[in-house]
């Protein structure tokens, strides 16, 4: 088994070749090179037997038959963020294609018909709306999305929009499972090589500004200053403090712009970000809430006035609680520790989980390290996630 873990993870660093950006993985959603990563990818699936294509959103797709009653689908992403890693959703597709090696004589006779989908998009990058490659899948993809530059996207790449209501799941899929590197730290702290995903965290993102009135920084007495970026400075100390005091919350400020932005002159405006998020969709909205009182009352306060608009309300999704079960029995079953966990960050697996039950699996991520060149697997990880695969496979 360890020869198939390093041949994923040489497929994995191949591919990571495939870039818009010579000396840096970037690649986003049906650029040129996605036709390089759907050759090789598709030339593997071929050569076990698999059938492929290419659905009107880009999506690569891979069927290997079974048992007609029931499709289990392995899916997550091809594309990358700016100057990516290695592994970042390719590797829960490679996966896929490797789960079919591994029982390549014994699929065709037993256990579930499994298709492997490499969506074409889900961080966002080229036209800042994510998800685009599994919206299609579930189908729901609308209007809203489906604008003139992705439309010509689309036929840029050689698809057909008119198509794209056939890229919906088949009827006979029965259950998901999306593998993916946890892209933080907390399984390298705990010495686990996987972690069972019970839920993906809800998200809150929201612009402030904060008005005050810029003067001159060395004759204007700090008593008689509007200060906004001291305002938003104060601010988000109390969101800094209000996180750590709430269990599995997380918030950050992590976009920041003062203004006139000049040495001798005190901030007049100031406009920062806010992104919060926790698996109770509950928690999060009274957090969320409770920093922006924080933020009025600061501004009362120092003479500030403050504006304010929510981005994003992304709801929590709670994974399919049989296919959990299921999971953390087949990584006992191996031998390993069935550690339980949240996503802090969203995944294709929740846009699939309101059509389809759905699973999902991470893999440690050494020095918690991800969305950077410097992003890698343990060969181990992989083996374990491949036979923990398999496991799963013969009891869904």
């Amino acid at each position: 088994m360890s020869d198939l873990a390093n041949k994923a993870i040489r497929f994995c660093r191949d591919l990571a070749l495939c870039t818009e950006e010579p000396g840096r993985t970037t690649r986003t959603f049906l650029s040129p090179p996605m036709h390089e990563v759907h050759r090789v990818l598709g030339g593997w699936m071929r050569e076990l037997g698999m059938e492929v294509s290419v659905d009107a959103a880009g999506n690569l797709r891979g069927v290997r038959a079974g048992n007609p009653a029931g499709r289990l689908v392995i899916a997550s992403h091809l594309d990358t963020v700016p100057d990516a890693g290695a592994f970042d959703g390719i590797l829960g597709v490679v996966l896929g294609v490797a789960l079919v090696e591994a029982n390549a004589e014994a699929l065709a006779g037993w256990g579930p018909t499994i298709e492997v989908i490499g969506f074409s998009e889900e961080e966002g990058v080229r036209f800042g709306i994510p998800f685009i490659g599994s919206r299609s899948v579930a189908g729901t993809l609308d209007d809203s999305i489906l604008t003139p530059p992705v439309l010509d996207a689309i036929r840029a790449f050689g698809s057909d929009p008119a198509g794209l209501p056939a890229a919906r799941l088949s009827p006979e899929t029965v259950a998901c499972i999306e593998f993916h590197i946890e892209q933080g730290p907390v399984l390298e702290s705990l010495g686990f090589p996987l972690g069972v995903v019970d839920s993906i965290a809800g998200q809150s993102r929201l612009n402030l500004t904060f008005r005050g009135r810029a003067n001159h920084a060395g004759t204007t007495p700090m008593p008689l200053r509007r200060d906004a970026l001291a305002a938003a400075s104060e601010w988000i100390g109390f969101v800094e403090q209000r996180a750590c005091d709430e269990p599995g919350l997380v918030a950050t400020v992590g976009s920041i712009a003062a203004e006139p932005n000049a040495t001798n002159v005190i901030p007049g405006l100031t406009r920062v970000s806010l992104d919060v998020r926790h698996k109770c969709d509950t928690t999060r909205h009274a957090s969320a809430a409770e920093m922006l009182a924080a933020a009025q009352r600061i501004c009362d306060r120092r003479g500030i006035s403050l504006e304010w608009e929510t981005r994003l309300d992304q709801p929590a999704v709670a994974l399919d609680a049989h296919l959990r079960e299921l999971l953390s029995r087949s990584v006992q079953a191996c031998g390993y520790p069935a550690h339980r966990m949240t996503s802090g960050a969203g995944h294709d697996a929740m846009i699939l989980a309101p059509h389809v039950p759905t699973a999902m699996l991470f893999l440690r991520s050494p020095g918690g390290i991800s969305h950077h060149p410097d992003e890698s697997v343990v060969a181990g990880d992989i083996e374990a996630a491949i036979q923990v695969g398999l496991e799963f496979i013969r009891n869904v």
